[in-house]
Order: C-alpha cells, then structure tokens, then sequence
C-alpha cells in the first residue's frame, strides 16, 4: 500500500510531537526530584484552593508558564528565582466571561494597562463591532488585532461575529487563532429563519466551538428559548433581573453577570437574587460585557464585583470561583485556567483580603507583571495600521432637520407626543417612550414630568436618497448650552448629538464628520473637547493613559456646560445608545 505525502507529513509531525512531550514529562520529573532547576518558587501564601473552596498555608513551583507542585520539598527542589508572598491570599487569576473590545474605546494593548492590574489576567473577548465597522477589510483588520497576542499581560481568548457581519467573514476569523467560537447571535432574526444566521450557527457548531448568546431571556418566545440551547449555544450574558437568571439557568445557560452597562444597580439587583433565591453559584460567571478603562481605573474590574457578591451575601471563596474556575469550566478551560493546582497556568493574584479584593501583584504565567495596581512594563504592540482616514457625509445637512417635531398634537393644541430616549434604558427601563410635553406659542417645549430636557438627534451619516434622521427628548444628559456628539459605525454609520440648539448641534456633528469617528463637544460651534476613534471609528489610537485624558476631558468641558455625570463618562454613555438603536428599529 502506498503512502501519500500527507500521510507522511501526519506520521512525522506525531513523531516530533511525541518526542517534544517525552522531553517534557522527563524535565517535570527531573524538577520535582531536585535533578533540574525551575524557574520560580513563590512562597509564604495562603493558598485558596477553589475545588475545597478551603485556605492553606503553603508555596508553588511554576515552571514553563504552568504551576507544577503545590507545597514542593524546599530541601529537594531547585529553583532559579523565588518570591516571598509576604503572607498575602493566592487566588486564580481572574477572567471576565464575556466583554467586546470596541465598546471600551481601548485598543487590547491599551485596554490591558487598564485591567491587569485589577487582577484580570483572561478575557474572553467580542470583535463583533470591530469586523463590522471594518467593512470589506475585516478580515485583515481582525487579523491586525490579534497580532502579537501572546504579548499582552493577559490571556485572550476571541469570538467571530454571530451578527453583523457576513458569513464569509466569520468564516474566516473562526480559523485565526486565538477564535475559539461564535459571538453574539441575532437570535431575533431566528423568528423569520434568517439564511445567514444559519449559516453562522452552522460553522460554530462545524468547527466545535462555543456559541454565545445575547438577549434578555424574558423577550424571547418559548421557541427560542428552546432553540438557542438546543442548537448548542453555551452561555448567556443579557440577564438584568431575577426572572432573567431563573430562565437563562433553568434552560441550561452558563449565566454570566455582567456589571459594565446601564445602571450601577442592575448588578446588585441579579446579585441580591442570586443570593435570596440560593441559586448554586456554579451556575454563573462574571463579565464587564460594555465599560470603560477610566471606570476599571477608578473602581475595578471583576475584582470590584467578587467583593460586592461577598458585600451581597456571597461567602468570598464562592464569589471568587464566579470570576475564576466557573468560568473557566464554562469554556472548557479549567485544565488551563481557574485554579492553583499543578498543570494550570500561573495565573496568580496576591490580594490582602478575600471578601474586598486587593490584588498587590499579579502574576501571568508565572512573571510578575503589576504590582499595586500598576502594569510593570509598558506594552509593546503597534497597532498603528488599523488607522483610517476620515470619510465625511453631512455636508447637505441642515440645522432645521434637526428640530424636534410632534407625533401627534392634542385637540386643544397645549400637548404634543415626542419620543423620549432613556441613556438607562435598556433591561430595566424602557429605552423609547412616546411622551406627552408641553406646546406654548405653537412650540414644542422640552419638559417632561415638569424637568426641561435636552433634544437628542439620531443621523445617518451617508445619506442613501432622504437622509434618516430621529428627533426625541432624552434624559441621562443634561446641557445648559453647548451639544455633545458621538458616532458609531457598526451596524450602519449613524451620529447622535444631544444639545438644545439646533444651529449649535449641526455644527457639532460637522466638527465629528471631519473625524474618522469619536466623540466632540461644542460651545458656540467651538470644539471644547474631542476624542478621535482612529481605528474605523470604534478603537483610539492611545495608550491608556492618553485615551483616559481625552474621555475625562469630554467630562470636563460638559460640566462646564451644565452637565453632572456619574459613573460610566458621557462618551462611554452615548456610545451604548447605538445598540439599543439598532434593537429597537431606530437605525435603517
């Protein structure tokens, strides 16, 4: 019988990898017999084991990136370096279960300047917006993004598009490494068995990975409810109340709680529950989803939720496997992640405390890579050829398509209906409502419930014939003049500018025109404040420390204007508009 060079090339690559793997069971049994040297031993921790969720006195010995004994015989093994823990907690390294890179503002390298050193060192990421926003270039593009992975301080681990992009494109990003499954479905277009969401479904199951889900399970029909599960999707992220958790458990979902969007008390409203209702937390992971650096800088990242579970109810240990080994088990990742136990990563943070998290130094694969919330090196990854040039389209613009205009006036002509949009609006308040306001002399009056509201535009950017263009009211951003813009591209190119003037909010939507996207401010149609998203309008080209300048400089200039913000900053707030744009039919 013959044998092809196929056959050939297969036999000879067994051989070698058979070999590479003797080399190594031999070294690991050299080290442990003191007949080879590792490369670190970190001693006095208290070690959280998360299988016993029990603590320890004791030390580990990393070698080759991975943990390779618990409490080594120090009178037998050697090692190149050591470092004393000082006594501190050793826990996982965390992971955030789900989050989209384009929704931070942040580039990955940029982004991990933000998150390391709050303890996080894997993330499960989204590039849906990005690869739609790159258009015909994004397959190059996400093959840019994902240049140089290993040299973040953190592991990543990708998503193709479920949405938004065509199947070809998912396709080809399912085969780039470090893709590992679907993202996000369209589950909606499931009502009308949409070809192209087949088709996705199909290739994430054909190439054996995970499929996520998205949409509050509350809004779906009982079909689907059925149908995501049953056609292999593994997770669900868009819960925001306890009907939410109980349905998304009870049909299987590994359920991940995410605290970056909407209102800081959604998180502590599915956290209570999960903890009135005793539901097991093996049941649920932790993920940002959508936020911002400046919020991680400033409060944490899924540090900051383990220790407001445990200021919920939680026991910190349980809390702690939320952010670690649940959701490593969840992607089928826990041989690799989500513990201290021999053959795991050494993923370690040393904290001072379990029930408030405080990680004093992290570790990625056993070097030590920030130390009291600081990253130790900067990192080096140049993303420079995402750049784009900017591409405007309001140039017919005019400030009277811009003017609030009734859907129905009252017979007596002293009320007109608006629509009227909520910055909090989705998952807990309904984002779009049809209000009744005041008409004095003819004019609509922005006043809702008696509070004197700012306007809000929605525009499409490229016009296709009549340019589309919604007028509501909106509340979660209040100017006393000036306006306020952002743009985002994906799944279609659309501005929202919130201001009182019409004139003033047409010459700041043409400053952002002059943009490949970003965020203005504007005060007498003088630009007070920009953040330029260079990288097809989603990502800016900065390091950390300059893309938080520029949103805190966007702040800054709207205080100036009248506005009090808290939480997340305002662009981040605009930015979040666009996806319940999108869901609820207000984009073309």
């Amino acid at each position: 019988m013959r044998t092809t060079m196929a056959q050939q090339n297969s036999t000879t690559d067994d051989i070698t990898e058979v070999a590479a793997q003797d080399d190594h069971v031999r070294m690991i049994f050299g080290i442990l017999e003191g007949e080879q040297e590792a490369d670190l031993l970190l001693r006095n921790l208290h070690i959280v084991d998360v299988h016993t969720e029990s603590v320890y006195p004791g030390s580990l010995l990393v070698h080759g990136e991975r943990i390779i004994a618990l409490d080594p015989d120090e009178s037998i093994v050697r090692y190149r370096e050591s470092f004393d823990g000082e006594g501190l907690y050793a826990i996982p390294g965390l992971i955030d279960a789900h989050l989209h890179f384009e929704s931070q503002l942040a580039h990955p390298a940029a982004f991990g300047e933000a998150i390391v050193p709050s303890g996080t060192t894997t993330v499960f990421g989204e590039t849906l917006d990005f690869a739609s926003a790159a258009g015909e270039e994004a397959i190059d593009a996400a093959r840019a993004l994902f240049a140089d992975h290993e040299k973040l301080p953190y592991r990543l681990y990708a998503f193709a598009p479920g949405k938004k992009t065509s199947p070809e494109v998912t396709e080809a990003m399912l085969a780039m490494d470090p893709v590992i499954g679907l993202g996000e479905l369209a589950h909606l277009s499931y009502m009308t068995g949409n070809a192209d969401d087949f088709r996705k479904s199909a290739l994430g199951r054909a190439n054996a990975g995970f499929v996520n889900c998205h949409w509050g399970v509350t809004s779906l029909s009982d079909m689907l409810l059925n149908y995501m599960p049953a056609i292999g999707v593994d997770n669900n992220h868009d819960v925001w109340n306890e009907d939410d958790i109980e349905k998304s458990i009870r049909y299987g979902l590994n359920t991940q709680i995410k605290f970056g969007v909407g209102s800081p008390e959604v998180i502590r409203t599915m956290l209570r529950a999960i903890v009135k209702r005793r539901w097991p937390a093996e049941n649920f992971q932790l993920c940002a989803d959508n936020i911002s650096v400046d919020r991680v800088l400033r409060q944490g990242h899924i540090d900051w939720v383990i220790s407001l579970a445990v200021e919920m109810g939680m026991p910190p240990i349980q809390a702690i496997k939320m952010g670690t080994l649940y959701t490593a088990r969840s992607f089928h990742k826990d041989r690799d992640l989500g513990s201290l136990s021999p053959g795991r990563f050494a993923d370690i943070v040393l904290t001072d405390s379990l029930s408030k998290i405080n990680p004093r130094y992290v570790f990625k694969g056993g070097k030590l890579v920030a130390k009291d919330r600081r990253l130790l090196e900067p990192v080096g990854i140049d993303y420079s050829v995402l750049a784009k040039q900017p591409r405007p389209g309001l140039g017919d613009l005019r400030a009277e398509q811009l003017e609030l205009t009734p859907i129905e006036v009252s017979d007596d002509g002293t009320r007109a209906k608006v629509l009227l949009f909520d910055v909090y609006g989705r998952g807990h308040l309904k984002f779009a409502q049809e209000v009744w306001v005041p008409v004095r002399d003819g004019v609509v009056v922005p006043e809702y419930d008696g509070v004197r509201l700012n306007r809000i535009s929605v525009v499409q950017r490229y016009a296709d014939g009549q340019r589309h263009i919604v007028n509501a009211l909106f509340t979660g951003v209040s100017l006393d003049r000036g306006a306020v813009s952002t743009f985002w591209p994906a799944p279609a190119a659309y501005f929202v500018v919130v201001g009182s003037d019409s004139t003033e909010m047409r010459e700041n939507l043409r400053h952002l025109d002059g943009l490949v996207g970003g965020c203005v401010v504007t005060e007498d149609a003088q630009v007070k404040a920009v953040l330029p998203l260079d990288f097809y309008g989603v990502m800016a080209d900065m390091d950390l420390a300059e893309l938080v300048e520029a949103t805190r400089s966007i702040d800054d200039a709207l205080a100036k204007l009248g506005n009090h913000n808290e939480g997340e900053p305002v662009v981040n707030k605009l930015l979040t508009l666009f996806i319940s744009l999108d869901r609820f039919g207000f984009m073309k």
